[in-house]
């Protein structure tokens, strides 16, 4: 896109002139180089114009309330497409509120690229006290990947194209760009400007194992009496769908799914120990961990919820990660793809089998906690009030007959029971709080889901969590997205019955007809206090493919503080004891 000047000084229509282009006009023509077809932002000095120009250009431009909110968006959509997501955000202010979606993508290993606009170096530097003042790039490093910042209107093609490769490339994470108000004013040639611009080629090449790891993790699950797969987000973010159900069910290995990881194989596959997890830990002698990381989400691989003699085989793109809580026996460092197509070539017929003792050890404690768990249900459907496994296993009922459904999760009782309720039966279907467990990602990821992939999305909130994201229903209506939101709403940030000392509300109290929110932005709200009431809500707005609300009443007392997480609370005497 191109600006059309002439030199200063000349009469009109006394020179040819000259093509000239800018900034703002270049970041845009990097992005479609590169194939960006989606931005999610918030609008403000000094991006205005660069959103007004990607939206002109065919890119589609979808603003926010919140930067962070705009940030896990593009987090999601780095997830979803193995591409990274983009989010534009003003200087300062805007910056750190993007910033924390940016840094959760680096941890959640998410490729994602924040572009901000900044003060300039001359005034920022010498702390001159410009508007938004803000040494940018300094504050972002500790956060991210990666940062970068252009300080030339010809290096912006170059700093786009480091940004992708660097979020996308081995192990992906966020990278923030920043480029400067007076960068993006900045007037150049066209075709000098042109010329700065290339596609980025290969950002995440295949790395593949030597064949001396992969022979060695061969001959470990070989002398393994237990063995178990572990099955991370990454194995998910890695598209390698087939290579993974062609491993697990080619050596009959029983295997674990991490929630962000299921639906790799359906959650009801034979081989599945999702409901055996406790005894599929401490019993496996030989584990391998495929996209997974033994941190806390895996209790560090650590006794008393690991065998203490289990031998580690871990498939990862980073050789830095490695023992990095355990011992690795065996490391493969390479893609998942790759990985598993090497095991799968290298191992010989017949060479890894599982005993029927093993695998009859998960079948029977599946059955016991499966019809525990059925008795739970059956007790919930009948509750009154309703309570979160009431509200939790009809819309289970609902997603099995929409298969396409992206379902996003997040809370503390919303998310643990939600996980354990809700099967997932497709890859990538499934988005919640992921490694660092923070709230406030249920709309954005609702959003950009809806806006990846065109399917409709089913976003299951805890009411606390829809507090932190929740003025994004607007954006969702204005944009007349497909998305369905359920707020499990119990009154209380975990429960709603917690007494207060004071005449002001206990610190864990809420209120809120959530319903009422969407309504005032042209949605559907709905208002549910029994399952029926949830199904039947839930049916009705899926068929109209419309922007809803389900605000679902929960019983107060229905909670357990921080969810399943509790014993990472401070053991003092506390004000409730």
């Amino acid at each position: 896109m191109t600006a059309v000047s002439k030199p200063a000084g000349e009469p009109e229509g006394t020179a040819e002139q000259a093509a000239l282009t800018d900034g703002i006009h270049l970041v845009v023509d990097a992005l479609k180089i590169n194939e960006v077809e989606n931005v999610y932002g918030v609008v403000g000095i000094p991006i205005t114009d660069l959103a007004r120009v990607a939206q002109a250009s065919g890119i589609r431009y979808i603003g926010f309330r919140h930067e962070s909110d705009a940030g896990h968006a593009a987090a999601a959509a780095g997830f979803l497409t193995k591409k990274p997501g983009i989010c534009l955000t003003v200087s300062a202010p805007g910056f750190l509120n993007g910033l924390v979606a940016l840094a959760n993508a680096t941890t959640n290993c998410f490729p994602m690229v924040q572009i901000s606009g900044s003060s300039e170096r001359h005034l920022v530097d010498l702390q001159r006290g410009d508007y938004e003042e803000l040494d940018q790039l300094a504050a972002a490093k500790p956060f991210v990947k990666a940062a970068y910042r252009v300080h030339r209107a010809e290096d912006i093609g170059r700093g786009i194209a480091r940004a992708i490769r660097t979020a996308a490339s081995g192990r992906p994470g966020g990278v923030y760009l920043d480029i400067p108000a007076a960068v993006l004013g900045e007037v150049i040639d066209a075709e000098k400007g042109a010329a700065s611009l290339w596609k980025v080629v290969d950002p995440a090449p295949a790395q593949l194992p030597s064949h001396e790891a992969v022979d060695r993790a061969i001959d470990l699950l070989a002398s393994a009496e237990r063995p178990l797969i572990v099955l991370g987000k990454g194995a998910a973010y890695a598209q390698a769908d087939s290579q993974v159900r062609e491993f697990v069910e080619s050596t009959g290995i029983p295997y674990l799914p991490m929630s962000m990881a299921k639906g790799l194989l359906p959650d009801d596959h034979p081989q599945s120990a999702a409901t055996a997890r406790s005894l599929a830990l401490k019993r496996a002698d030989v584990v391998l961990l495929v996209g997974a990381r033994l941190n806390w989400l895996l209790g560090h691989g650590e006794a008393p919820q690991w065998n203490p003699d289990a031998k580690f085989i871990q498939v990862d793109i980073a050789a830095n990660e490695m023992d990095s809580n355990q011992p690795i026996a065996a490391p493969l460092v390479g893609d998942v793809g790759s990985v598993l197509e090497a095991l799968a070539e290298r191992t010989k017929p017949g060479q890894i089998s599982v005993s029927a003792e093993w695998k009859d050890e998960l079948a029977d404690r599946t059955r016991k906690n499966v019809d525990r768990m059925a008795g739970k249900l059956a007790a919930a459907r009948e509750a009154a009030p309703m309570q979160f496994l009431g509200a939790l296993q009809a819309v289970r009922d609902v997603l099995a007959e929409h298969p396409n459904v992206k379902l996003v999760n997040e809370g503390a009782n919303a998310l643990d029971k939600a996980r354990s309720t809700i099967g997932m039966q497709r890859p990538r279907h499934r988005l919640d709080v992921g490694t660092w467990g923070v709230m406030g990602i249920g709309m954005g990821y609702a959003i950009a889901a809806a806006v990846e992939t065109g399917d409709p999305v089913v976003a299951v909130e805890g009411d606390s969590a829809f507090g932190f994201s929740g003025m994004e229903i607007e954006t969702v209506c204005r944009y007349r997205l497909p998305i369905v939101t359920l707020v499990l709403n119990n009154s209380g940030v975990y429960r709603g019955d917690e007494a207060s000392t004071t005449d002001d509300p206990a610190p864990t109290a809420l209120g809120a007809r959530h319903e009422r929110m969407i309504e005032a932005f042209g949605g559907k709200g709905y208002r549910a206090t029994t399952p029926d009431e949830v199904a039947t809500a839930l049916r009705e707005a899926l068929a109209a493919g419309e922007p809803a609300l389900i605000d679902c009443v929960i019983d107060p007392a229905d909670g357990t503080e921080s969810g399943n997480i509790a014993h990472l609370n401070p053991k003092g005497i506390s004000a409730k004891q």
